[in-house]
């Protein structure tokens, strides 16, 4: 169990401020969840952008993504791993339950500052495999809580990703969480294919390569399973993306394939609509402008950014320490005078500032790329 939600969560309504501002899909400010959520994807959808999200271990982290959303005019996504929610609990602690509470934790400062930023904020936690199922278990429970008190739930939406797993299994757990999850109207995320490379401790960089490309079949047993219990979910479908580092170029992405999974559905469902199923994209990593501009307009709602962001992050963090090295080799006693003091400049908040703004403004020009900017009214 999760304590402490409750006592937690009393005072956030309380401090939230009123405001009247909407998107030009009528989403209000703050944490959007349930009928909103599936609005403002709709929303992306349907005037091809995607919505950037971005793994979040800290709340200074959490606030560059909302600045970033702010400067941009855009809704964000702010999402949480198994490995962030441990970082955030304290990476001294060592109860099973940790990774959970630390995802409570991040969740509870986002609901609690994002309206202050204006902007449309989903809360999203990012790749649970089956050997993280008790994660994503402790999550729920923090759900039902806040949904029994608050009459929503305290994330928008949660991904599984058993992709390692058969098919078969997949889909079947998958629906199995579902069907708790839609009683609370929360969004699933799920993948089928898998994505290259390592990320937080889950290694495929040794894959069989056609593992990497997901088949329009297999996308659309998904779809076909899930459908039949509610229409908040996505697929996230390998077509070669790879986490982790690379030039662009060096990625065999196929992003075309994703126009064929809407089609394959299309003609299945014989439906007039071109783009019947929420897309995710993954491993964006070597990707360049037009493979992610393809992917977008094959009705790729969200992609994921980590670690061209870390990087932004620590980028920031380097060049404050590389502009003030002779500030900060003491506590007193720089270039100006032997006995000047140093406590302005080795402060934290300052180099910590100066990563806030490095990954606010990588976060701008991943939100470009997908179309997503001054998407509010």
């Amino acid at each position: 169990k999760i304590s402490g939600i409750n006592a937690s969560s009393s005072s956030i309504i309380d401090l939230i401020p009123t405001t009247t501002m909407v998107t030009a899909c009528d989403v209000h400010p703050g944490v959007v969840t349930g009928d909103d959520l599936l609005k403002l994807l709709k929303h992306a959808k349907d005037n091809g952008y995607a919505i950037p999200a971005f793994n979040c271990t800290t709340t200074s982290t959490c606030n560059a993504a909302m600045e970033a959303g702010k400067k941009m005019n855009s809704p964000v996504i702010i999402q949480i791993s198994n490995g962030g929610g441990a970082y955030f609990a304290g990476k001294s602690t060592k109860d099973p339950n940790a990774a959970a509470a630390g995802a409570v934790s991040m969740a509870l400062h986002v609901r609690q500052m994002a309206p202050y930023y204006g902007i449309p904020v989903v809360l999203h936690s990012d790749h649970c495999a089956k050997k993280l199922l008790p994660w994503f278990d402790g999550m729920i429970e923090a759900n039902e809580a806040y949904f029994k008190q608050y009459g929503e739930p305290l994330y928008s939406s949660h991904m599984l990703d058993l992709s390692e797993e058969p098919d078969e299994e997949n889909i079947a757990i998958c629906v199995k969480y579902f069907e708790r999850l839609v009683k609370m109207k929360i969004w699933l995320e799920m993948e089928i294919g898998i994505t290259g490379g390592e990320e937080d401790g889950v290694n495929n960089e040794d894959i069989d390569p056609e593992k990497l490309y997901t088949t329009p079949e297999q996308v659309y047993a998904v779809y076909e399973a899930l459908s039949k219990i509610g229409d908040m979910f996505s697929i996230a479908a390998a077509f070669g993306n790879v986490h982790g580092v690379y030039k662009p170029g060096n990625v065999s992405l196929q992003p075309e394939r994703l126009g064929k999974h809407q089609a394959y559905a299309k003609e299945k469902l014989g439906t007039d609509e071109e783009k019947p199923i929420y897309l995710v994209m993954h491993g964006g990593s070597g990707s360049t402008d037009e493979e992610i501009k393809t992917a977008v307009k094959a009705g790729v709602i969200k992609m994921n950014i980590d670690t061209d962001t870390q990087w932004a992050y620590w980028d920031g963090i380097r060049e404050y320490e590389a502009k003030y090295h002779d500030y900060l080799q003491g506590q007193i006693g720089n270039p100006e005078a032997d006995d000047k003091p140093n406590k302005k400049y080795y402060d934290p908040r300052m180099s910590l500032r100066s990563g806030e703004e490095a990954m606010a403004a990588r976060l701008i020009k991943a939100a470009d790329d997908l179309n997503c900017v001054n998407v509010l009214n």
